[in-house]
């Protein structure tokens, strides 16, 4: 949609935008006239302002002349006019001290680092920790009826998981001891989903050396945590809600921030929000309508993943807040807090 505007019209645009991501109020031609780099009449600036609102990006909340950008606006701006700024050196060392000097428990390193990034942006913080799997100790398989058994996973942490599978029928207790000496053979000391794809292949290729119905119950039991293993496993931290209160002017401004609070109580979509931004390289931002989650909120996410030593994305961190962020400064805020704690991980 860039392309469909001349000069002048990006230019009203842009100064429109600005004014309101500074102040959050409806912008009028005067305001804009203020800050374009030419000399344009009230009246020429309101006509760009009529066909910028024709085309989706702007609007007017009220029956005054003054404008604001829509969702679809904003998306636009940030996608194409935005000029992201650079932390000043205070701000560097602030996100450094704050994930650095955290305390060894990585859960109280990302807490931390949540706490600051949320005072800095004044904006709620959000953070989705590593997937907690402890390499593995003990595997077995309890048989406990004839087409049914019981798995149980021994952590070297002390945790124990079970789970009830689905056995082929014609199982026979030695092929439950078979399967249970094979697994613990190739899990000891590595996590489930460390050993899982070696595991899976070998039985792929035939060279397991078990037969069909051992093959089988491995298998049953590596599907009943495979793609289930991350359901509760990751953990969900929200620091500084009260910033999102701080700007409140009015009813309908009060009213969207208790919709943005009831939606951060239903943290499993938080969750599944979060791991969306583990799919992508950098920071990732979602507009308002742009996710069902905070659609009726109208709110802003700003998040970006974080890595682990091997290259793999193992969380996810940003913040939450009003659609009217500063997004140049905010933006890479986030992009160099998760870079601090994937260094640290490293």
């Amino acid at each position: 949609m860039i392309k469909e505007l001349n000069e002048r019209s990006r230019h009203i645009f842009r100064s429109l935008v600005e004014a309101y991501l500074a102040d959050g109020s409806p912008v009028g031609s005067k305001t804009i006239s203020a800050h374009l780099p030419m000399s344009l009449s009230p009246a020429s600036i309101r006509n760009v302002m009529k066909e910028l609102e024709t085309l989706g990006l702007i609007y007017s909340p009220h029956t005054s002349a003054g404008r604001i950008p829509t969702h679809a606006g904003l998306r636009m701006f940030v996608d194409a006019m935005l000029e992201v700024g650079n932390l000043t050196e205070q701000e560097r060392r602030q996100i450094e001290t704050s994930v650095a000097g955290s305390a060894a428990r990585l859960e109280d390193i990302l807490s931390d680092a949540t706490t600051r990034l949320s005072g800095l942006s004044r904006c709620a913080g959000l953070v989705l920790s590593p997937k907690k799997e402890a390499p593995l100790k003990h595997v077995e398989f309890v048989q406990t009826g004839p087409e049914q058994a019981l798995v149980i996973l021994v952590s070297e942490d002390g945790s124990v998981e079970n789970r009830i599978i689905g056995l082929p029928q014609g199982m026979t207790p030695s092929a439950i001891t078979q399967a249970t000496n094979y697994l613990n053979a190739r899990v000891l000391g590595r996590t489930l989903a460390e050993a899982r794809t070696d595991i899976l292949g070998e039985l792929e290729a035939r060279k397991a050396e078990l037969d069909e119905l051992t093959s089988k119950v491995v298998e049953a039991g590596l599907a009943t945590w495979g793609g289930k293993a991350s359901e509760g496993g990751s953990a969900l931290i929200v620091r500084g809600r009260s910033n999102l209160l701080e700007e409140v002017q009015g009813a309908e401004d009060l009213e969207r921030i208790r919709v943005l609070f009831d939606d951060l109580e239903r943290k499993q979509d938080l969750v599944q929000l979060l791991e969306l931004s583990q799919q992508a390289d950098g920071v990732r931002i979602f507009i308002g309508a742009e996710n069902k989650l905070f659609s009726l909120s109208g709110s802003s996410v700003i998040i970006a993943p974080y890595m682990n030593a091997r290259e793999q994305v193992v969380g996810a961190i940003g913040v939450i807040g009003p659609t009217r962020l500063n997004y140049a400064r905010i933006i890479p805020m986030v992009d160099y807090t998760a870079k601090v704690i994937g260094q640290l991980l490293r």
